[in-house]
């Protein structure tokens, strides 16, 4: 099979012919029909982040077909369209009964970034406990980007505890920012997106963003004030973790406001203990998301709440001028397709 390996932090990927993997008894071969990309990527061609053995085959993003089962599989079967949720997880431990899955103690690899090879390749094989049916109406991109992004947002929206008519600052308008946005709107909250790239606009003003803020620093905290007569905003999910997004996100929020931290740079930022007291502020993180937000992912858009945030496929022997894009900056998310 063709497949994408990684195999020196800090270049590019090199395509070559691999041995498709065998399947035990309890796992699934999967035919990878989609596989989305995203700044956790980029994080591991840099070695930042997560560090698997090389050579390694990322992608954790995946959507695809069903081609083999084990015997003690009976759950799946051949032919099943279906995503994979990437935390192999123990399902004992405390956290995992706790349904916080995303933080097992006792977790056995990432799918496509740590332990498991992922989704740059034309097969995939895993423990079938990973896989959630992919409903016929949901797109093998549209199925691929639930995974992540999709997942993430409604993780970070439930840590947000966002209330009907909170007006919410949302960070990075990419592939979570967007459906953060699109979900936070219709839920009836008031969405002030910010990104740099001012051609995320009108996708962040489509996506139901009451207006966007191209600016950063002490003039995005100004502007935030001006929004809000002056209060700031009830919540702040910060998709990108730079010092300065993550400052003036802390800045902008009201007395008993809360910050979350969805995306993670090399960067940390100064907090003031004296201002998290005295205005009861909160800063907490998200990661990714659990095994039921990728279903409630899939469901909302196989009914309709939610709309394609897939802005450009490339073909997996593409797979680098894909990141190449990825790193320059992209509304929404960019897919890999496969025959």
């Amino acid at each position: 099979m063709k497949a994408a390996l990684l195999q020196q932090f800090g270049q590019g990927l090199t395509i070559a012919d691999v041995p498709v993997p065998q399947h035990g008894s309890s796992e699934a071969l999967v035919r990878v029909r989609a596989c989305g990309i995203d700044g956790t990527d980029l994080k591991l061609l840099d070695g930042f982040g997560y560090t698997p053995d090389l050579p390694f085959i990322m992608g954790h993003e995946i959507a695809g077909d069903v081609v083999a089962v084990g015997a003690d599989v009976s759950a799946f079967a051949p032919g099943d369209r279906v995503a994979v949720y990437n935390f192999i997880t123990c399902g004992a431990c405390t956290y995992c009964r706790r349904f916080r899955d995303q933080l097992c103690q006792n977790m056995s690899g990432i799918v496509g970034v740590l332990d498991a090879p992922g989704g740059y390749a034309d097969y995939v094989c895993l423990p079938a406990q990973q896989l959630i049916r992919l409903p016929a109406a949901v797109s093998y991109a549209d199925g691929a980007t639930c995974c992540d992004a999709g997942m993430t947002a409604l993780h970070a929206i439930d840590r947000a505890d966002v209330n009907i008519g909170d007006t919410v600052l949302v960070i990075g308008i990419g592939g979570v920012g967007s459906i953060v946005t699109q979900l936070l709107a219709a839920s009836g909250a008031d969405v002030i997106a910010v990104d740099i790239d001012a051609a995320k606009e009108q996708s962040a003003l489509d996506q139901g963003a009451f207006v966007f803020l191209r600016t950063s620093g002490e003039e995005l905290v100004a502007r935030v004030r001006g929004l809000s007569d002056g209060d700031g905003v009830d919540r702040v999910i910060d998709v990108v973790g730079l010092e300065s997004t993550m400052t003036a996100g802390f800045a902008s929020l009201r007395r008993g406001g809360r910050l979350v931290a969805v995306g993670y740079t090399p960067e940390s930022f100064p907090l003031s203990g004296k201002e998290l007291a005295q205005n009861e502020k909160e800063v907490i993180g998200a990661r990714a998301g659990r095994r039921d937000d990728l279903r409630r992912c899939l469901d909302l858009y196989a009914n309709g709440k939610l709309t394609s945030i897939v802005r450009q496929t490339y073909a997996l022997d593409q797979v680098n001028q894909a990141l190449a894009h990825l790193r320059a900056g992209v509304t929404g998310r960019i897919v890999l397709t496969y025959e």
